[in-house]
């Protein structure tokens, strides 16, 4: 087992992403070390935003991968292995789990994990990968605008031990992390593309020229979602470039 097989706790940090990047570049940490916190006083989220979540109620983590045999170009495969083991874990508790893309978890319609994937590359290499993981288990009252938080304990009414939570995540984790290291590049891309959040649904979108109606058909190799709209045409968006008019 990699990851899961070093775990550092701390009751408060400004980021577990922060404090993670800060100890590879001072330390030989070893492949699939969590940093763990009870608590985030300045957590991160996509493109600045902060993660809400209230102390000793849900996992907060970071956890350190040295994916070698991965080109950057081919860098999202990292972002949908993670989502993958999310989203095998939250599975076996609930159904309806799906991944919005390009890495936010969701339960039906409602957001339960978030994560911030940050590489460091040179050259034609990824030298390292933080893996940044917030997963709503406990809490049960969000206090900010965020529009759409939910917790497992919310959905199923039940209370969770997080430190068995958090094995069982990191073992799910373990495995989806043993197909990228295997090379198994199409198994993981066809399981990440069927997880899809409204895949070949017709909805609503915003785009930098307006709405538009449209279906999701895939994901290419580059991370951009492709969605046919019903000019007809295939759209292909970056990160940011496209949002769901739920």
């Amino acid at each position: 087992m990699i990851i899961g097989s070093n775990i550092i706790f701390f009751e408060n940090l400004p980021s577990t992403n922060t404090h993670t990047s800060f100890l590879i570049r001072t330390e030989a940490m070893p492949e699939g070390t969590i940093i763990r916190a009870a608590f985030q006083s300045a957590g991160k989220g996509q493109i600045g935003n902060q993660w809400e979540s209230e102390t000793g109620k849900n996992l907060l983590i970071s956890i350190i991968l040295y994916p070698s045999g991965i080109k950057p170009s081919d860098q999202f495969l990292i972002t949908m292995v993670v989502s993958l083991g999310i989203s095998d874990f939250i599975g076996r508790e609930i159904s309806g789990c799906k991944i919005k893309w390009p890495n936010d978890i969701y339960v039906n319609n409602d957001k339960i994990a978030g994560i911030l994937i940050e590489n460091s590359i040179m050259e034609n290499a990824i030298l390292n990968s933080v893996a940044g993981i917030g997963l709503n288990i406990n809490q049960r009252e969000f206090l900010t605008d965020a529009p759409n938080p939910v917790s497992m304990s919310q959905v199923t009414g039940r209370e969770y031990d997080l430190d068995i939570s958090l094995s069982q995540l990191a073992a799910a984790l373990d495995q989806r992390y043993f197909q990228l290291i295997s090379q198994e590049h199409t198994e993981i891309r066809r399981n990440y593309i069927s997880q899809l959040y409204r895949l070949n649904e017709w909805n609503d979108f915003r785009d930098s020229t307006g709405t538009f109606r449209g279906r999701i058909l895939s994901v290419n190799d580059d991370g951009m979602l492709q969605i046919e709209s019903n000019d007809p045409a295939i759209r292909e968006y970056s990160f940011k470039e496209v949002d769901f008019i739920l």
